[in-house]
């Protein structure tokens, strides 16, 4: 928790309370600011993300939708593009794949395309990840096709304090945000977040325990099972492994990436999704084009596997944890 957070009136919230904070806050704050999509009213959302928004702002700004992700994407862009500042959810991000076109083809340039005369303000919000046992396509953890589209930007918090910074500073970014909540730590610890509103940045990491044998780069869900690894490596075998929760996709923070390997010379990344075209190959390729000369061993490439999200228990085999993490920090700082 920040020196900020420790000096203001804060509430001991999860992190799925804290994006409902993050809401309610800058709704109040701005009348453009609207939530949209598949039971977010009444309901208060599949998570409870929404809870209470409907009775507090009303249907014009608490909008259900249909079962319909191209129309919610497709009418926020409308909005967006007219003034308003729409944050639509899709309940899964493995639903959100039939407004795909709206948000690479559409909300991602229209700023080019129109030549700067319309701006697209929208955050597309979207739980993601595995680990809770779900069924078929709401376990993806797809981040890392959104983060090769210009014109967005890609954000996954990993606290409840970043959740509520991050998601306000997306909602008063000019432009497109993908916002994607890892469910699985949605509600799985607390911690203090400040009443009053307040932004952390976009595209800036964070050193979640300094280090200095190995930088381990991680973000979302992944972040615990990390720091869990790295210090039962630090007490097991003496490594010191320096973890970084990149929270940032789209823009990576390279500075951040490139001065924490400078450091230790060794690198991992870790995360939930497939190897191959994950964001890790993209990861290492700065490290190899920035900070060559410093390197002492191969990046290692801890995620999940080149397959299809499986079912229920095989998430166990899947999801990077504690002791697969630990196995490939361990071959980078032993290569």
């Amino acid at each position: 928790m920040s020196k900020q957070a420790q000096q203001a009136d804060t509430e001991n919230l999860t992190l799925v309370q804290a994006v409902r904070d993050g809401l309610q806050s800058e709704m109040r704050n701005d009348d453009d600011v609207l939530v949209m999509g598949e039971d977010v009213g009444k309901n208060g959302g599949v998570f409870r993300a929404t809870d209470g928004l409907y009775e507090e702002f009303g249907e014009d700004r608490v909008i259900d939708t249909p079962l319909a992700e191209a129309g919610i994407i497709g009418t926020a862009i409308g909005m967006a593009a007219y003034g308003l500042k729409p944050v639509p959810e899709i309940q899964f991000l493995g639903f959100i794949y039939p407004a795909f076109d709206q948000i690479v083809s559409h909300a991602a340039r229209l700023r080019t395309r129109s030549r700067g005369r319309f701006e697209c303000p929208m955050v597309i919000r979207a739980p993601y990840g595995g680990g809770i046992r779900a069924p078929e396509h709401h376990s993806e953890s797809t981040e890392a096709m959104f983060a090769h589209q210009p014109g967005l930007k890609v954000q996954i918090p990993s606290t409840p304090y970043d959740a509520k910074g991050m998601l306000i500073a997306a909602i008063r970014d000019p432009d497109p945000v993908v916002f994607l909540e890892p469910k699985l730590i949605y509600r799985a610890f607390r911690e203090e977040v400040p009443d009053d509103d307040y932004e952390v940045p976009l595209g800036e990491a964070a050193v979640r325990r300094e280090g200095s044998d190995i930088s381990v780069f991680t973000w979302g869900a992944m972040t615990r099972p990390t720091m869990e690894a790295a210090e039962e490596l630090a007490e097991e075998d003496g490594i010191d492994a320096e973890v970084v929760d990149l929270r940032s996709m789209s823009p990576l923070p390279k500075d951040a990436i490139v001065e924490s390997f400078k450091k230790t010379g060794r690198a991992a990344v870790v995360h939930e999704a497939p190897k191959s075209g994950g964001l890790g190959g993209e990861i290492a390729t700065i490290i190899q084009e920035e900070a060559l000369m410093y390197q002492e061993a191969p990046v290692e490439r801890i995620t999940g596997f080149d397959t299809p999200f499986p079912l229920y228990a095989l998430e166990d085999y899947y999801l990077p944890e504690p002791a697969r993490i630990k196995k490939g920090i361990r071959d980078a700082v032993d290569f």
